[in-house]
């Protein structure tokens, strides 16, 4: 059996043999009201492995780029014939955090695959590669110099657009080029009337599909004190929608079922993956290359998964792992057969954890429920499994196959779907399942039936492609509260943000500090490059 490595520094990589080559270099740092000189600095390359599902595995949580969220598989509730994909990345965003705000990597492949004949590959994978126009240079700061109404708009100052290929075989077909991004939601000055832009961003696509990529409304709902003994210890710290207000980047597909099932079978998996080339290089004048081979480095398919099943050693090898590689590693499977969170709800609340082997546990998050979403030869691997044959719920249940609606979670899994509260009653043993893996029946876990009491996102969503709701918007002033102010122009939520008129004074004295500070970085920032008369380059 395949090992599973843990590594606790930066810059590993375990796929690609040979030495990685370090530019080590002298930078200059320095700050608002201080300058700092630093010497040799040492930047190393992304390594094989990130954060995923809002920060939960160590290496990398600066790397919010490419930091997978969550991952939604669901067949479209207005036009049943095609099946919705969304990838979000880049969490915890703050609606004002400018200047720069949240672009995309223009150096990553942003992936979603999908696996049609149950063998855990990828058979079809839909790639979006970025790039960005930035017509700041020199003369300005700002995002935007002026309102902006259209992505075409001379006031946008800040672009990114995008390539969507579709790879089956090895083989690239490019499916839409140089599509728009919609652009991080500054405010209700810069950005009057915000749907317009995301209309703008809704692209066609030939057969039928339509593609998405830019800043939406963090859709994902819970409470975050989880973390804190769960819940208090108590229960006592449920409630509260800690990512209320805040902001994702997604991208999101929506293509025919008959292009993505294959063989009569219905079933799909489902998994993102992001890829950044193998080593970077940060010189000292402030530029960065990159170059080699592009590697895994993150993976989110089940949600949470990653988060409490997968202990901490582990995050980030898993986040390098291929779906196809996860029955091979005795200490994945160990988790899923007996895992931590009915052992920690039986320490800290009493509630008898279920026997393992959990035969449950592994086929609602490796195999699929037979007779609902697992494939007609299935290899087991965290994946989200859909099937696309069901019909979307008129009746929709946020708590999806437990309470008897089978369009939802864990059958792929829609935006409203809680899977905190689904997946908290599935690990205490609320499904029962044959040896085959088909459920025989359900009995919910009534001490734990309130769940987090956190039961929907904190605005609504929208009735049509890409259904993420709109932006929070950076002049709001409701901050992270509990989501009872909605971003500005939200589709179907009746729900307006807050406005302010907050300004900011600048001080003509700390103004001319500023420029002098930046005056006497710059000079230290020459003289210290007429001293580096080397380059050290080091392997490792």
């Amino acid at each position: 059996m395949a090992s599973l490595s843990s590594s606790t520094g930066r810059g590993r990589q375990t796929s690609r043999a040979g030495t990685r080559r370090i530019l080590r270099t002298s930078t200059i740092a320095f700050g608002s009201s201080a300058l700092a000189l630093g010497s040799s600095l040492v930047l190393l390359a992304p390594g094989i492995s990130s954060a995923s599902s809002h920060r939960e595995a160590p290496l990398l949580l600066t790397d919010g780029q490419v930091d997978h969220t969550d991952v939604y598989a669901f067949v479209s509730p207005d036009k049943a014939d095609t099946v919705t994909l969304i990838a979000n990345v880049s969490p915890f965003q703050d609606p004002a955090g400018g200047p720069n705000f949240y672009p995309f990597a223009t150096d990553a492949h942003y992936d979603i695959n999908i696996n049609n004949n149950g063998d855990a590959t990828s058979q079809i994978t839909y790639r979006w590669t970025f790039k960005t126009d930035d017509k700041r240079g020199t003369s300005t700061f700002l995002y935007n110099n002026g309102p902006v109404k259209s992505f075409k708009d001379a006031t946008l100052l800040f672009k990114q657009t995008y390539k969507l290929e579709e790879i089956k075989g090895g083989v690239s077909k490019v499916l839409a080029d140089n599509v728009p991004v919609a652009p991080s939601n500054v405010g209700k000055a810069s950005m009057p009337n915000y749907a317009a832009l995301r209309q703008e961003a809704r692209v066609g696509l030939p057969g039928g599909g339509m593609t998405f990529a830019g800043q939406a409304d963090d859709p994902f709902f819970l409470d975050l004190r989880v973390f804190d003994l769960l819940y208090g210890g108590n229960l006592s710290e449920t409630g509260f929608n800690t990512i209320a207000g805040k902001n994702v980047n997604t991208i999101a597909l929506q293509v025919p079922i008959k292009d993505i099932t294959a063989g009569g079978d219905p079933v799909i998996g489902v998994y993102a993956t992001n890829e950044r080339p193998s080593m970077r290089v940060q010189g000292a004048d402030g530029t960065q290359k990159y170059s080699g081979d592009y590697v895994q480095v993150s993976r989110l398919g089940m949600p949470l998964v990653n988060e409490v099943v997968v202990p901490a050693g582990l995050k980030d090898a898993f986040n390098a792992l291929p779906p196809s590689k996860d029955r091979t590693v005795p200490e994945v499977v160990a988790r899923v057969n007996d895992p931590e969170v009915p052992k920690l709800i039986e320490k800290i609340y009493g509630i008898k954890a279920p026997p393992a082997p959990r035969n449950d546990i592994a086929a609602i998050f490796l195999t699929g429920l037979k007779g609902l979403n697992q494939p007609a030869k299935p290899t087991p691997a965290e994946m989200l499994r859909l099937n696309t044959s069901i019909k979307p719920s008129k009746s929709p249940n946020r708590l999806g196959v437990l309470a008897g609606d089978n369009s939802g979670f864990p059958n792929g899994r829609r935006l409203a779907d809680d899977v905190v509260d689904i997946e908290i009653q599935a690990l205490e043993g609320a499904v029962s399942v044959d040896k085959n893996g088909a459920p025989t029946g359900v009995n919910l876990v009534k001490a734990l039936a309130t769940g987090d009491k956190v039961n929907a996102n904190d605005v609504a969503f929208g009735a049509s492609f890409p259904y993420v709701a709109l932006p929070h918007s950076g002049s709001s002033t409701s901050g992270s509260t509990n989501g009872t102010n909605g971003p500005s122009g939200a589709m179907n939520t009746g729900v307006e943000a807050a406005s302010g008129n907050t300004s900011m004074l600048l001080s003509a004295s700390g103004g001319g500090a500023g420029v002098l500070l930046a005056g006497l970085g710059f000079l230290l920032f020459r003289r210290e490059r007429r001293r580096s008369s080397k380059t050290v380059v080091r392997t490792s």
